[in-house]
């Protein structure tokens, strides 16, 4: 983490709205890019970008460094996704998931985006799956650190990713034949 960022975290945790604006600002591309990959649906992804700001600015004075400021967002939004989807429960995760891929897709080819069949492929996997296989192998997380972002034990995430991977590879397998 940057000395820049430590500093926008200490003065945000001080009261310094500027400073706490400053550093959400610098986060929310990021934040905002892992959500998309996450939800499969770009205007879910915004909403729980929103909350997880709006979380952050009303926990700022917790955050005590012991990640960084960028997976500390990531685990908020991680669990604000998965509280959102255990009230959603009445649907099902087909529908969910064909829906967001679709619309998703449709999207990013409408504004000239690349899609590709790994992301066709990421958005059929079941949630739990699709999150353990994006941090550990997208934004290069260690089980141990998915486990409390996920706050599941770090050999059912290894559980996790090894089924997501095996499950791509099957399906990316089948898109060449």
């Amino acid at each position: 983490m940057s000395d820049g960022t430590l500093e926008l975290i200490k003065r945000a945790q001080q009261g310094d709205a500027s400073a706490l604006a400053e550093l959400l600002r610098e986060h929310y591309t990021f934040l905002f890019k892992y959500l998309i990959k996450a939800t499969m649906d770009p205007s879910l992804a915004e909403e729980l970008a929103q909350d997880t700001m709006v979380r952050c600015m009303e926990k700022i004075s917790t955050y005590n460094g012991s990640s960084s400021f960028s997976s500390w967002l990531i685990t908020i939004a991680t669990r604000l996704y998965i509280d959102r989807k255990r009230r959603w429960k009445r649907e099902t995760q087909w529908f969910r998931q064909e829906q967001g891929a679709a619309a998703i897709r449709w999207r990013f080819e409408s504004r000239n985006m690349e899609w590709s069949e790994v992301l066709d492929a990421l958005s059929r996997l079941p949630l739990p799956q699709r999150v353990a296989v994006l941090l550990k192998h997208y934004y290069g997380y260690s089980y141990e650190e998915i486990g409390i972002i996920v706050e599941t034990a770090a050999g059912t995430v290894k559980s996790r990713v090894s089924a997501g991977l095996h499950q791509l590879r099957k399906e990316l397998k089948e898109d060449e034949k």
